[in-house]
């Protein structure tokens, strides 16, 4: 009886894709291209925040007509997020989303996790 007690219980389909090396390399793979990324944004983003709080003589330097570094910069942040976007969707339709493809038919064949995931 108390061999029953100290047994761990089952683990679950979900636990045995999780525990799964391609599941493990889909997530690192993952992370190694979206932490970089996040990071680099955030310190973008905050140098333009600073800047326009610290240093409003660069960030009103005007470099055509009523265009300034400041405007710019705005601006340089919506075109980056925009290139981030384009960026993470080629990464992801050429990198991620085949090895994706792949575990999922494992999962469905009953290669991994039982195929009791639905």
């Amino acid at each position: 009886m108390s061999e029953t007690l100290n047994e761990p219980p089952p683990r679950t389909p979900y636990q045995v894709v999780q525990d799964s090396p391609d599941f493990q390399a889909l997530r690192s793979r993952f992370r190694r291209f979206v932490f970089p990324m996040t990071a680099l944004f955030l310190v973008w983003y905050f140098v333009y925040v600073l800047l326009a709080n610290y240093a409003h003589g660069f960030m009103a330097t005007k470099v055509w007509g009523n265009i300034t570094v400041g405007l710019l910069f705005g601006l340089g942040q919506f075109v980056s997020t925009f290139a981030i976007t384009m960026i993470y969707a080629r990464w992801a339709n050429d990198r991620q989303d085949p090895v994706a493809e792949e575990l999922r038919a494992k999962i469905e064949d009953g290669e991994l996790g039982g195929g009791e995931l639905a």
